[in-house]
């Protein structure tokens, strides 16, 4: 962890947040890249697909500082942020969606998983903070479709995928954190 010159602590290279919808996933983001003292990318993967979803990126977009830089990457995460200076906090929020595009533009499991490997590994070796945002979607019942057991299986493999490169994984519910102990270190 590096602390600011107000002592907020910003954690060092990848870090994962997961929890539930409103949790306070994407607020704890935000915090974190406030606190950073150099430039923050911003890494949105959600589209407008209806209005509500374009009233709730609009709203997303007002509530983010102005110096930051944002860049609408729906589909193609790592090719887009491997530009990215290596001084720059990034903030991807969030796996959730881009997983779910991925799945809508036709990829086959074993591609997204191929995908979330790649980002991964490229998130882990960032030396900057890097903050990945992404919901918990296994925690209620099995869905009664194919198509949505397929997205909470896939999403549940990509999210361990990013824990395990993750130097701290979060969860947030309702407002709150606990931090997450990787299987290894307590086996």
């Amino acid at each position: 962890m590096n602390a600011n010159d107000d002592g907020i602590l910003v954690p060092r290279r990848l870090t994962l947040i997961t929890g539930g919808a409103r949790s306070g996933k994407s607020a704890l983001a935000q915090k974190i890249g406030e606190a950073w003292r150099g430039q923050v990318c911003f890494v949105a993967t959600a589209t407008a697909g209806d209005q509500d979803m374009a009233e709730r990126i609009a709203r997303h977009r007002s509530e983010r500082p102005t110096s930051w830089t944002t860049m609408e990457s729906p589909v193609e995460v790592t090719s887009d942020i491997s530009g990215i200076t290596e001084d720059s906090l990034v903030i991807i929020d969030c796996v959730t969606m881009w997983v779910s595009n991925l799945l809508l533009q036709g990829f086959e499991l074993e591609k997204i998983e191929e995908e979330a490997a790649i980002l991964a590994e490229f998130l882990g070796q960032r030396e900057a903070p890097t903050v990945v945002v992404t919901n918990e979607v296994g925690l209620s019942i099995v869905p009664d479709n194919e198509l949505a057991r397929r997205y909470q299986d896939t999403l549940g493999r990509v999210n361990q995928a990013l824990a395990h490169r993750a130097e701290r994984a979060l969860f947030v519910s309702a407002g709150r954190i606990t931090q997450l102990e990787k299987i290894e270190d307590i086996l």
